[in-house]
């Protein structure tokens, strides 16, 4: 699983995987947990390699050593926020922004690339804990998520729609009880996040497969 410091969440460097808080403290951890508890017979070995502040730009300059060479059976992608983020909190500084055409091109590319060696892929798209579509922010992180959607109709992967699985939540809490900034979600956030991907990839409670 790897994406950017919602994924990292603290984990353990530089393989997040292991015993205690190896995995970090957000919904990597929690995924790991559950598939762990329902699905023991499976012996599902997860492996954190999210790193805080990375877009996919980043991703791609790690690629190699960070995925490739894991030679893992699925791999879980969630990259974007920054992609976006930069463009707002630092607009001066251009070179960190990672426009809409260059994260779609180096998505693809890295779907691609890592495809023919894997058994499935789960691609998430980034979000803002917001529930005004209007906001500049928000609006631009779904143009984002859009993308992540595209890319994973062309090459049959799970899609996993990380801002929709907020929504219901935002009806009854306000954003920043959920995220002090928007971005990096406290435990219900998380959890919030680990239900989707769950979902998305038919976790059953009883350990159907």
């Amino acid at each position: 699983m790897i994406g950017d410091s919602i994924t990292d969440c603290g984990r353990k460097k530089p393989e997040g995987e292991g015993r205690n808080d190896s995995y970090g403290h957000g919904y990597v951890d929690m995924v790991n947990a559950f598939l762990q508890s329902v699905y023991p017979q499976l012996g599902v070995r997860v492996i954190n390699m999210g790193i805080s502040g990375n877009t996919v730009r980043d991703l791609a300059d790690r690629w190699q050593t960070d995925v490739i060479d894991h030679q893992p059976d699925w791999l879980s992608i969630m990259i974007g926020i920054n992609d976006v983020w930069r463009q707002y909190d630092l607009p001066q500084v251009m070179e960190k922004h990672v426009y809409i055409e260059e994260y779609e091109n180096t998505l693809r590319d890295l779907v691609q690339r890592t495809k023919p060696s894997v058994k499935g892929l789960i691609l998430m798209t980034p979000f803002y804990i917001e529930p005004n579509a209007s906001d500049w922010m928000r609006a631009a992180m779904d143009q984002y998520g859009a993308v992540v959607k595209r890319i994973a109709e062309e090459n049959g992967a799970v899609f996993v729609d990380t801002q929709k699985a907020f929504e219901p939540v935002l009806e009854h809490i306000y954003p920043a009880t959920l995220a002090w900034d928007r971005v990096h979600p406290n435990s219900t956030g998380h959890m919030t996040l680990a239900r989707a991907f769950l979902n998305a990839i038919g976790f059953s409670w009883n350990g159907e497969q």
